[in-house]
């Protein structure tokens, strides 16, 4: 068997279940862990894990087949994506879904010109769920698809307010309006405005002598995160936020709904129920980080997308293994 030599560049709760995800991969090896942070301050999962400053990287290319990036969307991996893509192999979980034609691009860019493979925007929406999305038009093209999260916690909405000043710290929870889940199970093609389909719960923990009212207004107002929503933000303790807010489930589904005939009505439906958002979504970027090396073996350079991955390449097994098993 091939080992892949998969490196972490980040390891706050997502590197950490890329962490635990590869000890789970039998054809990987985790080859090095980078971060910002002073290396005696990272704990590692098994003891003897290579840690390493992030500015070292540079130097280590010839050591990593695959660099899974685990820095925040909203302003680590617009910098990290494009540089890291010129030196490695790699995989991210961008998910500012209307940012992502325009990180695409700059992502691809370097990437072919260095003749790497770059997958960007892996996890469970922007991925799983997208694969779905087309899936579902792609079969019931007379017909109309939604998406559901929730109730979970975001990890990017809860980075996003986290950096709002006055923040000491933070989370938000997605909540589907259930009238709204109702309508489209039942087989109708509602019309629904993005605020009829969720809402939005912020907690927040004030830094001493912050605005409350101002941190609010820039919550509810933050584009692309908050202000198509209606959001409701809860100021409490850090002791608050450490009982009742420290696990991070999450979930939700993509219903299609549509038509093969007047006569007859198919909703296809695909949902995830997840105890620990960030472990799920490590373990959607270590499959990919496989279809990266593999991808990238065969030449398919610049930046690709879920779109661009057979399935096969996600799996371990073969492709006469997955013939003889799962077809």
């Amino acid at each position: 068997m091939q080992m892949i030599r998969v490196a972490i560049a980040g390891h706050g709760n997502l590197g950490r279940g890329v962490e635990a995800a590869i000890a789970k991969n039998p054809d990987m090896q985790l080859v090095g862990i980078y971060s910002r942070r002073a290396p005696e301050q990272i704990q590692p999962l098994h003891a003897g894990t290579a840690i390493h400053a992030m500015e070292t990287l540079v130097g280590h290319t010839d050591r990593i087949d695959v660099l899974i990036l685990c820095g925040g969307s909203k302003e680590d991996l617009p910098e990290q994506g494009p540089q890291l893509a010129a030196l490695f192999n790699t995989v991210d979980s961008f998910d500012t879904h209307a940012r992502i034609p325009e990180y695409f691009a700059a992502v691809n860019a370097p990437a072919l010109a260095h003749r790497k493979t770059a997958l960007i925007s892996a996890g469970w929406d922007p991925g799983m769920f997208s694969v779905n999305r087309v899936m579902g038009e792609a079969l019931l093209p007379d017909g109309a698809t939604y998406t559901f999260w929730g109730r979970g916690l975001s990890q990017g909405h809860s980075d996003a307010i986290r950096r709002v000043p006055g923040v000491a710290a933070g989370v938000q929870y997605t909540l589907p309006v259930p009238q709204a889940v109702d309508k489209v199970r039942s087989g109708a093609r509602p019309s629904l405005a993005t605020r009829e389909k969720h809402t939005r719960e912020c907690f927040v923990v004030l830094n001493a002598g912050a605005d409350a009212q101002a941190v609010r207004q820039a919550i509810v107002t933050m584009p692309h995160y908050f202000d198509e929503y209606d959001t409701a933000v809860n100021f409490i303790t850090a002791e608050e936020l450490r009982q009742n807010h420290s696990a991070m489930p999450h979930g939700g589904f993509v219903i299609r709904s549509g038509n093969t005939t007047d006569a007859h009505t198919q909703v296809i439906e695909y949902g995830l129920k997840l105890e620990s958002n960030p472990e799920f979504t490590a373990s959607v970027l270590v499959a990919y980080a496989r279809a990266v090396h593999r991808l990238q073996q065969m030449g398919q350079f610049g930046a690709k997308t879920v779109f661009d991955v057979p399935p096969g390449l996600l799996s371990a097994k073969s492709a006469e293994q997955l013939r003889a098993e799962q077809l």
